[in-house]
C-alpha cells in the first residue's frame, strides 16, 4: 500500500513527497526530511573518543561522529533497538572475516576474546562475578531461562505486574499451561504511584503458595520501578526475585549486587549499543539452589551451566567488548546525564503544546531516556508512520496500560535540534 498524506486538498504518495524536496515541504508548512541538524556526508574517520565535559549538544558532538546513522535521520527509538557505533560494527565485520579466512582458528580466537575480555568486562561493569553471568541472544531468551529455571510445584504462585513486556509474561504463561503453576498479576497504575503504594500492592497479593515475584526494572513506557525495595520485600518473605532489565542497562549505572535480585535479564543491543542479538542472564551465586539450568542434567550450584549450548554467533558476541569499551570510556553517569538532558528538553517542548498530556513520571520514577505522552485525537500507531515519512524521525507507539501514547527514547547521539524538529512535526500531525 502506498503511504499518503492529505496536504491541502490533494493526496501525495511517499515518492511524490520526497520529490518535493525541502522547498516543497516548506510550501506545505511541514518539516522537511533533509538537513535536520547539519550532518555532513562523506566523513570517513571519527575523532578520538573522550569523556564529555557536560551534557549539552556541543559536549557530545565528537561522540556523535562515531555513529553511522543515515544523514538527515533522527533515530528516536532506542528503547526498541539501539544504534551500535562504528567501532562495534567494525568489530563484528572483522570477526566474520576471521572466521571466513580460517574458521576453526577464527572461532577459537573469538571464543578466547569472549571468555577473557567480554564476560569479565560485563561483570565489572555490572558489579558481579564472571561466573554469575551467561551470555544469551537477548533479554527475551534470558527471561525464558530464568523463568523455567525457578523450582516450582503445581499450585505454586508467581506474582508479575500489569506493566510487564510480553517477553516477561509469556514464559510464566507457558509454565502455567504446562505445569499448573498459578500466575497472579499485580495491577500497578501508569504513571506510577509512590513507592510505598507499589510495595503495598505487591505485598497484598503475597499468599501462602507464592514463591516468586517477577517484574521489570524499567517498564516499556519508561517508568522506573523501585527494584531494590521490591527485591528486599521478596527476600524478607522468602520469595525468589527475578528482574527484566532490558530497558535499564546502558541508560544509567546498574549495580546488580546492590539491587539484591536473584536473577536479572539483559538486552545489550538497546541502550548498551552492542550488536543485535546480544544479552545476558545473571543468576546470583546463592540463588542457584532455587534457579537451575534448562540445559545440563549434571549441573551443580558450583557449575550451574546456565548458558545455552551449541555454536554461538562468535563475531557478534566478541564485539560486545567494543560496546563495553565505548560505554565505559564515556562513563555511564555521563550517559545518564546526557539522556536526561535530552528527555528534559523534550518534556519542556511538549509542555508548550496545549493538546499533549505527558505521562512520564517524576525524576525518581522515570528512566533517563524514555518519554511517553498522548496527543488529543491522535492515534499513536498511525503517528509512528506519519512522522517517519514526513520528518524522517523514528519513534514508537505505546498503546497499552490504558494509554494511546507515543514513546520517544532519546540516546547520547541525538540532539536538541532533532527533538525540536520532531515536536514541530508532531504539532502539525493530526488524527
Amino acid at each position: 500500500m502506498t503511504e499518503s498524506t492529505g496536504a491541502g486538498n490533494g493526496m501525495l504518495d511517499r515518492r511524490e513527497w520526497l520529490q518535493l524536496g525541502v522547498a516543497g515541504a516548506a510550501a506545505l508548512g511541514l518539516p522537511a526530511c533533509a538537513a535536520w541538524d547539519g550532518e555532513e556526508e562523506g566523513q570517513t574517520e571519527a575523532p578520538p573518543l573522550h569523556p564529555p565535559a557536560g551534557a549539552t549538544d556541543a559536549d557530545w558532538e565528537t561522540v556523535r561522529a562515531h555513529f553511522l546513522v543515515e544523514p538527515g535521520t533522527a533515530y528516536l527509538n532506542n528503547a526498541s533497538i539501539g544504534m551500535p557505533p562504528r567501532q562495534v560494527v567494525d568489530a563484528v565485520a572483522a570477526g566474520y572475516r576471521a572466521m571466513a579466512e580460517l574458521p576453526a582458528r577464527g572461532r577459537d580466537d573469538l571464543s578466547a576474546q569472549i571468555t577473557e575480555r567480554v564476560i569479565p568486562g560485563l561483570a565489572d561493569l555490572f558489579s558481579i562475578s564472571a561466573e554469575e553471568l551467561a551470555l544469551t541472544r537477548n533479554a527475551s531468551e534470558a527471561l525464558h531461562l530464568q523463568t523455567i529455571g525457578v523450582t516450582l510445584d503445581p499450585g505454586d504462585e508467581v506474582l508479575i505486574t500489569s506493566q510487564e513486556h510480553p517477553a516477561g509474561r509469556r514464559p510464566w504463561e507457558f509454565r502455567q499451561v504446562r505445569e499448573g503453576i498459578r500466575v497472579r498479576e499485580v495491577f500497578i497504575p501508569s504513571p506510577l504511584p509512590a513507592e510505598e503504594e507499589i510495595l503495598s500492592r505487591i505485598e497484598a497479593e503475597i499468599a501462602p503458595r507464592t514463591r516468586a515475584v517477577a517484574f521489570c526494572h524499567v517498564t516499556r513506557g519508561g517508568h522506573l520501578y523501585p527494584v531494590q525495595a521490591i527485591c528486599g520485600l521478596a527476600r524478607d518473605r522468602g520469595l525468589v526475585s527475578l528482574v527484566d532489565g532490558a530497558q535499564a542497562v546502558g541508560q544509567f549505572p546498574v549495580d546488580l549486587s546492590s539491587l539484591g535480585c536473584d536473577a536479572y535479564a539483559v538486552s545489550l543491543h538497546k541502550w548498551m549499543l552492542a550488536p543485535a542479538g546480544t544479552g545476558f542472564l545473571f543468576v546470583r551465586r546463592d540463588a542457584r539452589d532455587r534457579i537451575r539450568t534448562a540445559f545440563a542434567p549434571d549441573a551443580t550450584p558450583e557449575r550451574p551451566q546456565f548458558g545455552p549450548v551449541g555454536t554461538a554467533a562468535f563475531p557478534v558476541r566478541a564485539a560486545i567488548g567494543s560496546a563495553v569499551d565505548f560505554v565505559t570510556t564515556l562513563g555511564l553517569e555521563a550517559v545518564e546525564a546526557r539522556c536526561r538532558f535530552l528527555s528534559d528538553h523534550l518534556k519542556g517542548r511538549l509542555a508548550e503544546l496545549p493538546d499533549v498530556t505527558l505521562l512520564s513520571g517524576t525524576l525518581g520514577q522515570s528512566a533517563p531516556g524514555s518519554t511517553i505522552f498522548e496527543k488529543d485525537g491522535l492515534d499513536a500507531v498511525a503517528a509512528v508512520g506519519a512522522i517517519e515519512t514526513f520528518a524522517s524521525a523514528h519513534i514508537d507507539e505505546h498503546q497499552r496500560d490504558g494509554h494511546n501514547a507515543i514513546r520517544v527514547s532519546t540516546h547520547i547521539y541525538n540532539t536538541t535540534a532533532q527533538v525540536d524538529r520532531f515536536v514541530e512535526a508532531l504539532a502539525r500531525t493530526t488524527g
